[in-house]
């Protein structure tokens, strides 16, 4: 096989291709609910927090079951999972939290939506490191 196939193939997986989708979807999920929290005139920090929220719940069934093909609903494995699942995106949530407040407050970009998108790109990244090598690792 060459070089160009097995690249292609190492990137364009059924894996890489459904978490790329669904974490379109997640994000999505955190966009439309941020939005709506603030349209609501929610703090950006409490709806940065509660989009968060709203994105990990969304996240853990959709990585579970279409991402990384994790069926079992053995519930002392779910929890395990949904624990460590859990305790990454708070990383990534803090970070992202930290990240949202230097932007808008200390730097001073003003449109927090930016600094939303900007942030979730990261995030994205980072979430499917730690979902891949830590929470739903083949056994």
């Amino acid at each position: 096989m060459c070089t160009i196939q097995r690249i292609w193939n190492k990137f364009f997986n059924r894996e890489n291709v459904s978490y790329l989708i669904f974490g379109v979807l997640t994000t999505l999920a955190d966009w439309i609910s941020y939005r709506m929290m603030r349209i609501a005139g929610i703090d950006y920090r409490m709806a940065t927090a509660g989009s968060w929220a709203v994105a990990v719940l969304f996240a853990f069934v959709t990585n579970k079951l279409f991402v990384f093909g994790s069926m079992s609903l053995n519930p002392g494995k779910v929890w395990k999972e949904f624990t460590a699942f859990v305790a990454c995106r708070v990383l990534t949530g803090v970070l992202t939290l930290i990240a949202m407040v230097i932007m808008v407050d200390g730097i001073g970009i003003r449109n927090d939506f930016f600094c939303k998108v900007v942030i979730s790109a990261i995030s994205l990244v980072m979430n499917y490191v730690l979902s891949k090598w830590f929470i739903f690792k083949k056994s």
